[in-house]
């Protein structure tokens, strides 16, 4: 009796799935962690993304709404397909919401090793997006601004209740433009190496006694873009707050500012709003 009653008492503590299993300090806001999702599991997430913007003389509220499902394939493997909306590059005064792009996302784990309370992963990603906007900024990201390719790496180490991540990554923007002789090319770039460093801390609970804890996890992240064919470069830093609850489903409000640098952008500063709900053996195969 003993021994069974140690056993589930390490199941408890130590596979508290989905979140809490590839650790909740490693769901970050803003950025990927280099762990993929449990194999065979689904997710749908909402995600939002508020600014200030100016135009002829004033100031409004423009935003994008993202709605992404998340596959998990294998245990290596992680696909998300995409859809946003938004009024981001509508002209002023018109606020409607309008379709704007769609893309898909792919990551690979290439290494994984594991220890108690600890691990180190390493996963490869690409991301390709199909947008209807404008080339109008020099900030290029694969976000839904314009259409583009992203190709990069992912280093993730767990330390107990914290974990740090590196992100870096080519955006390749295909816009029409890129090909007249005339126009945008004259000024925009086409090309960016991007980066982010993120770190998260799981603040409670203090001990796993169940599934039903709902976790509270604090993350700040630095995030920043290099024009690699157009002199710019700026760094920005997001802190954020989330909650996972019923190890199912997670909730996050994020703040992100530039701190340095500089580069003709639609805003400096933005509020990140979302919501996903896992589903766990969702597209395991039914018995016939």
């Amino acid at each position: 009796m003993k021994f069974r009653k140690l056993f589930f008492s390490s199941l408890t503590l130590f596979h508290l799935a989905p979140f809490p299993k590839v650790g909740a300090q490693e769901l970050y806001v803003y950025s990927e962690p280099a762990s993929t999702v449990p194999a065979k599991s689904l997710s749908l997430k909402y995600a939002s993304k508020w600014m200030t913007e100016s135009a002829l003389g004033h100031e409004h509220t423009s935003s994008r709404h993202m709605i992404e499902s998340t596959l998990g394939l294998s245990k290596y493997l992680t696909f998300r397909p995409g859809i946003s909306f938004g009024n981001m590059y509508n002209a002023y005064p018109d606020l409607k919401l309008r379709f704007e792009a769609i893309s898909l996302y792919a990551k690979l784990r290439l290494l994984s090793i594991d220890d108690v309370h600890k691990h180190f992963r390493m996963a490869g990603f690409v991301k390709a997006v199909v947008s209807k906007n404008d080339l109008r900024y020099e900030e290029l990201t694969a976000d839904g601004d314009q259409t583009a390719f992203q190709g990069g790496l992912i280093l993730t180490q767990l330390l107990h209740k914290l974990a740090v991540s590196g992100t870096g990554s080519l955006v390749e923007v295909l816009h029409a433009d890129r090909w007249k002789d005339f126009g945008a090319p004259t000024f925009y770039g086409y090309r960016s190496f991007n980066y982010s460093v993120s770190a998260g801390y799981l603040l409670f609970p203090r001990k796993y006694t169940s599934y039903n804890q709902t976790n509270l996890n604090l993350y700040i992240e630095v995030m920043g873009s290099k024009g690699l064919d157009r002199k710019y470069a700026f760094a920005d830093l997001a802190p954020a707050v989330q909650l996972i609850i019923n190890s199912n489903a997670k909730f996050n409000v994020g703040y992100r500012f530039q701190i340095g640098g500089g580069a003709y952008r639609m805003a400096n500063k933005s509020l990140s709003v979302s919501y996903e709900r896992t589903f766990l053996n969702a597209l395991k195969a039914r018995k016939k």
